[in-house]
């Protein structure tokens, strides 16, 4: 089975306005774009905003096992956005979909894994002579309701799956009343833009100070109700994204620890592909599968609805991945809250290190730690360094650190730490921190993707 991948990495359907991102939040976008070569195996075919660097794809690769020769690697014509992200209309550029369409016949391309199948990717795919999984449900849009926290409402709640209480609404009054309701009752408030990731459509409401906040950089606290109805007067256009879409209004459950599954949906139902915890602080910081510390009764609760909400999806023809997140509460509760019909920010640690990577006899077995702040004076440099004190991941164990990112313009690197058990984990990460010495470090930000050094990418094929 030969592979056309697609890394677009940001859509409408996720984050709103694209033209709206910072050039910060356009360049992260390109990055996890990036994280696409950990899927790829030889032979394959990858549409992705920029090209990576022969130095980060010869490391992957090494790795993985694929070879690197037999990669067709190609990137469209700047768009309307630059380079960073796959634009609907760097997609849909005609010479592009003629450059993709002979690969995919060149290479003997027989399926689609893209990040998100929106409808630009669908009509990629119909362009090159393919279908995406659930092509008749992606090729109206669908996915965006799968991907919409106010849709999840609606279909959580008639699925009988454990939400918490509130309302999504396109009506600022209903806002202010569940609003005014919660804080009478001794609640705060969370807000959450129907389409956004990684808690940066979430705002917190509180009628005091000092409550305790994960998931959100936001607290605003409102003391009455003239408050109240000045909040929603200056943030309602930014809440609703201009009045397009709604918002949802929760209960702030406070103390909860932030978990999520992964479901696969095929032709024949959903498939638990595994349970994961995100390390908040007050965003997420790092993403640990499986979850430690998860009780037997809180996991069974969390599969359950997860497979109950997954087969709603499969009932209305979605195929594909989707993250579903939840959080369980200091009482033991689970709660549904939210669900991400693509690939997330984890399913390689699914699919790619603990399937792939792992043997047989590790499965099971080990623990993955992903982080994104490890300073480093290059890729290059974290690479050799790792080698040389014996951190890197070691196959026939089955432990060490993966580095899962290039560089970035903040010289980090994301990487992955396997072991044994968490206390494994932690041995690593002392040992990786005290590899370089601060001064070895520039913290000189560069500006421009890796692999793009004049900032002028075009039309490309390795």
């Amino acid at each position: 089975m030969t592979t056309l991948f697609v890394g677009n990495t940001r859509t409408e359907e996720m984050v709103g306005d694209l033209s709206a991102l910072s050039p910060a939040d356009r360049l992260y976008g390109g990055f996890a774009a990036q994280r696409l070569l950990w899927f790829a195996g030889s032979g394959d075919v990858l549409v992705l905003p920029y090209l990576p660097r022969p130095e980060y794809l010869a490391y992957i690769t090494a790795v993985t096992g694929a070879d690197p020769a037999s990669l067709v690697l190609l990137c469209p014509p700047p768009g309307a956005l630059g380079t960073e992200l796959l634009t609907p209309d760097r997609i849909a550029e005609p010479r592009f979909r003629e450059q993709v369409r002979a690969a995919v016949r060149d290479q003997g391309v027989d399926r689609v894994f893209a990040v998100y199948k929106d409808v630009p990717v669908t009509q990629l795919a119909t362009a090159v002579r393919l279908a995406v999984p659930g092509h008749a449900l992606s090729a109206q849009g669908g996915d965006a309701l799968l991907n919409s926290k106010a849709a999840f409402r609606a279909f959580a709640a008639g699925a009988r799956v454990p939400i918490i209480d509130g309302l999504a609404t396109t009506r600022s009054e209903e806002a202010r009343a569940v609003v005014t309701e919660l804080f009478a009752a001794g609640h705060s408030a969370i807000l959450k833009r129907e389409f956004a990731v990684g808690g940066a459509g979430n705002e917190v409401l509180s009628p005091v100070a000092g409550v305790p906040v994960v998931g959100t950089q936001s607290t605003v606290v409102l003391a009455d109700d003239a408050a109240v109805n000045d909040y929603f007067a200056r943030r309602w256009d930014w809440l609703t994204a201009g009045g397009r879409h709604q918002v949802v209004i929760e209960r702030y459950l406070i103390g909860c620890d932030t978990l999520f599954g992964e479901v696969a949906i095929e032709d024949d139902g959903p498939e638990l592909v595994g349970i994961g915890e995100c390390v908040m602080s007050p965003v997420e910081i790092a993403e640990v599968v499986p979850a430690q510390g998860l009780g037997q009764a809180a996991r069974t609760a969390l599969v359950q609805a997860c497979l109950q909400l997954s087969g709603v999806m499969h009932a209305i023809g979605y195929r594909g991945y989707v993250s579903i997140d939840a959080v369980l509460t200091p009482a033991g509760q689970i709660f549904i809250t939210e669900w991400n019909a693509r690939l997330s920010g984890c399913t390689h640690l699914h699919l790619v290190v603990h399937r792939r990577l792992l043997k047989p006899e590790h499965q099971g077995h080990r623990v993955a730690w992903e982080q994104h702040d490890w300073v480093v004076p290059s890729f290059e440099a974290a690479v050799q360094r790792l080698d040389d004190a014996g951190l890197a991941f070691d196959k026939d164990t089955g432990t060490g650190v993966l580095l899962t990112s290039d560089v970035t313009p903040e010289n980090t690197v994301t990487y992955c730490m396997v072991a044994e058990n968490l206390a494994g984990v932690r041995a690593l990460e002392r040992r990786l921190r005290a590899l370089f010495a601060e001064a070895e470090v520039d913290a000189t930000p560069r500006v421009t993707p890796p692999g793009d050094p004049a900032g002028e990418l075009q039309l490309s094929s390795a």
